[in-house]
């Protein structure tokens, strides 16, 4: 049968790894094959392939299918073009290729396909423009070609299928103008053309027409200019996501009439003035996000009455007064971000008055008086940022315990009181950051803060914590920075602290500490920084600490040690500063070492007779030249290995107008702008003025020539060109160090994304987000 031989061809032409196809064999029946659906006839008129791992190449034996009304090979890794010969399977009417790897141009002979209703080739690597080719398939219901490399301007004939309800072309390299011809697409529900895409002008005010549509995403793609009025006819508008672009001008009041609406994202753009009053009238709503733009006013008190509100995000605008009273009463709040405003007053009671509030951020703003009791009982938070205010009173009793908890940020407040003392609660498993500095905090750290084992910062400097660090500390096992410096911690050195293995920073400066610097910290492999200045130290400065080859930068100064700084590993890196307030220190910053030894001034008779001296002398002098020559021979030997292993080679993966010296440059303290585990990370500046970032990985073992699989692993990594990768332009290696240099990206890192105060959209996936999934996503955009 020539159905069953072409399926046979089709998998011939598939690499299936996990034999999804097994079955697929000459003697079986074929209608009984897994993804294959017959008729009555036992004719061929479906074959679904989705998920099945497959790779390879779609075989143009799938042409003679001739009956087949639906094909799916959504989800796999299938590659090369899709074959024109798809166009003889005349009868399809749902095709589905999303989710692969074919690339090259669209197919123009699939305008033959006239019965075709779905057309989905998603997030694939189609390139050349928006084919013309699509509009001549008059019946389509469903048509994406998002999340490709499409570009060019929409054509002005995308306005002319009579039935088309979903269009998307979102994640693309479109340009021009969007046509007013859109308009004419009355019967779409669902319009994406946002994302990567970049338009001139602004939302054509035929958009108005679209009277049918329900979501409108035209997110990041460069629109400016206003928002059209006419945008209030679009009454069952349920999504209208217009971020990240430039539009500007005030928010129009027509948007009021969107009665049906629930998610509304006009963030990043530039718009002014305040919240339209007509707002209170979008009872639906759920979600609304108006942050970074240039809104002013107060926060209107209608927003704590819109009975379905989840998400509120008003972060990075100019509003004032105070936040709503009564927000949150709806019972409905998951998610409130106010940050970076200059809002006054406290915060309202009743935040978490549904149990439902998982997170509350307000940085940055000018709010007073105390943290809700109501907060430390709220068992749905998960995050909690509310630094940089002037909030008073304790710590909420309760809020280190609460279940979900995975990051507190409490600085800069006027906040007194000790650190909260949880006994034997259960502590969030997930709690990985406690933020407390520059606050009024004081007594002892209690032993219940061995509790908080998943904690990664812990940041409680500039307060007035007193008494000893409580050897608990040691079983915070995931702890990777500790700043505890500006107390009145007094004691030793706790030596537990080396059982912190993933310790990167710690700061015990401007304190009280005493005793000696446990030699124990040596154990702490990845450490990068190590700052115990200002303190009443004593002692050595171990010599094992020169092992300790992540050691980027310390500070011993101002204590009361004594001895001679050790001189190799790291520490022929550091300079004077490092040092300086010990009086009783010496070496190669400071003054010389003294020998120590005493002379003998008595009178006596000598033992040793003139010519007994002499033969010593003789014999002490060629005994010294013998070592000299040895030692000599061994330096020479030495010296050309550490030579030969400093030679710098550069590894380029693109033609470079830079060498190995000017990379070396970037290497300096003030360049640094990130420090991890695996090394340190420097911002530089080539000579042609292109920045770039130099990533420093930690020393290999000394002596030891194999980079285990170091090289062939970065020539792949060389090698790969994605829009979402950072390039990798090459490295510079010797034999104790790699310097990868990469493309210098301006806005942060992930860490700055979760925890800090940069802000961006955040999408997990690695694509172009699909935009059928976007609307449930719209929630976890993440702040500041």
């Amino acid at each position: 049968m020539p159905e069953k031989a072409a399926l046979l061809a089709l998998k011939e032409a598939f690499i299936d790894p996990t034999g999804s196809l097994a079955e697929w064999k000459v003697t079986s029946l074929h209608c009984s094959w897994s993804g294959v659906g017959c008729d009555k006839h036992g004719r061929i008129i479906s074959l679904d392939l989705t998920g099945m791992k497959l790779s390879g190449i779609l075989s143009p034996a799938v042409g003679d299918l001739h009956n087949l009304l639906m094909l799916s090979a959504a989800v796999n890794s299938l590659y090369g073009p899709i074959p024109p010969e798809l166009s003889r399977a005349y009868n399809l009417r749902y095709l589905n290729l999303s989710n692969n790897i074919f690339n090259g141009t669209f197919p123009s002979s699939l305008s033959r396909l006239k019965s075709l209703r779905v057309l989905d080739f998603y997030n694939n690597n189609l390139t050349g423009v928006l084919p013309l080719e699509v509009t001549e398939l008059r019946n389509l219901r469903h048509l994406h070609l998002g999340g490709n490399f499409l570009s060019g301007a929409i054509p002005p004939d995308y306005g002319r299928w009579e039935f088309l309800e979903y269009l998307a072309i979102s994640g693309n390299e479109l340009s021009g103008r969007i046509p007013p011809e859109i308009g004419n697409l009355t019967s779409i529900q669902e319009l994406y053309i946002g994302y990567f895409n970049s338009y001139e002008g602004g939302i054509p005010l035929e958009i108005g027409n679209l009277t049918k549509l329900v979501r409108l995403d035209m997110a990041n793609c460069g629109l400016n200019g206003k928002i059209p009025s006419e945008i209030g006819k679009l009454e069952n508008l349920d999504t209208i996501f217009l971020q990240v672009n430039g539009l500007a001008g005030e928010l129009p009041r027509e948007l009021g009439q969107l009665r049906s609406l629930k998610s509304m994202d006009l963030s990043n753009n530039a718009f002014t003035g305040e919240i339209p009053p007509s707002f209170s009238r979008l009872k639906n709503l759920t979600l609304m996000n108006l942050f970074r733009n240039q809104l002013y006013g107060n926060i209107p008190d209608f927003i704590s009455d819109l009975p379905e509100l989840e998400v509120l995000q008003l972060w990075e605008n100019n509003f004032t007064g105070s936040i709503p009273r009564l927000l949150g009463t709806n019972g409905q709040l998951l998610f409130l971000d106010l940050s970076s405003n200059k809002l006054v007053g406290d915060l309202p009671p009743h935040l978490c008055y549904g149990n439902k509030l998982q997170t509350l951020i307000a940085l940055g703003n000018f709010l007073c008086g105390p943290i809700p009791e109501s907060i430390g009982s709220c068992r749905s938070l998960t995050r909690i940022r509310i630094g940089e205010n002037y909030l008073n009173g304790s710590i909420p009793r309760g809020l280190f315990s609460l279940p979900n908890l995975t990051q507190v940020e409490l600085q800069s407040n006027l906040l007194t009181g000790g650190f909260p003392d949880t006994g034997s609660s259960q502590i969030s498993a997930n709690l990985g950051q406690i933020a407390l500095s520059n606050n009024r905090l004081s007594g002892r750290l209690p032993p219940s803060i061995g509790n908080f084992y998943a904690v990664q910062k812990l940041l409680i400097n500039h307060n007035l914590f007193s008494g000893s660090i409580p050897p608990e500390i040691g079983r915070l096992k995931q702890l990777s920075k500790m700043d505890f410096s500006e107390n009145s911690f007094s004691g030793p050195i706790a030596p537990e602290l080396s059982n912190c293995r993933l310790l990167t920073y710690i700061d015990l400066s401007r304190n009280n500490l005493s005793g000696e610097i446990p030699e124990e910290i040596t154990r702490i492999r990845i450490l990068n920084y190590l700052n115990v200045s200002s303190n009443k130290l004593e002692g050595c400065i171990p010599l094992s600490f020169s092992s300790m080859q992540s050691l980027t930068a310390v500070d011993f100064s101002y204590n009361n040690l004594s001895g001679q700084i050790p001189v190799t590993g790291q520490f022929s890196y550091f300079n004077a500063t490092s040092f300086a307030g010990n009086p009783g220190l010496c070496g190669q910053y400071l003054r010389p070492c003294s020998s120590g030894k005493g002379h003998n001034n008595g009178s006596g008779h000598s033992h040793i007779s003139s010519f007994s001296f002499k033969l010593l002398l003789v014999i002490v002098l060629l005994l010294c030249s013998i070592v000299f020559a040895i030692v000599a021979i061994i330096k020479a030997r030495s010296l050309k290995q550490i030579s030969k292993a400093r030679v710098w080679k550069l590894t380029a993966f693109q033609h470079l107008d830079f060498t190995c010296d000017d990379v070396l440059d970037c290497l300096k303290e003030e360049n640094i702008i990130g420090k991890g585990g695996a090394g340190i990370v420097y911002k530089g500046s080539m000579p042609n003025g292109e920045q770039v970032a130099v990533k420093r990985l930690l020393a290999m073992s000394r002596g030891s020539s194999n980079d285990h699989g170091f090289s062939a692993e970065i020539q792949t990594l060389g090698r790969i060109r994605h829009r979402h990768i950072v390039r990798l332009f090459g490295f510079c290696s010797n034999r104790e160090t790699n310097l990868l240099v990469y493309e210098y990206m301006p806005n942060g890192s992930l860490g700055e994304v979760l925890h800090g105060k940069k802000g961006c959209h955040l999408h997990c996936d690695v694509g172009y987000p699909n935009p059928t999934e976007h609307h449930n996503q719209a929630k976890l955009h993440f702040p500041p």
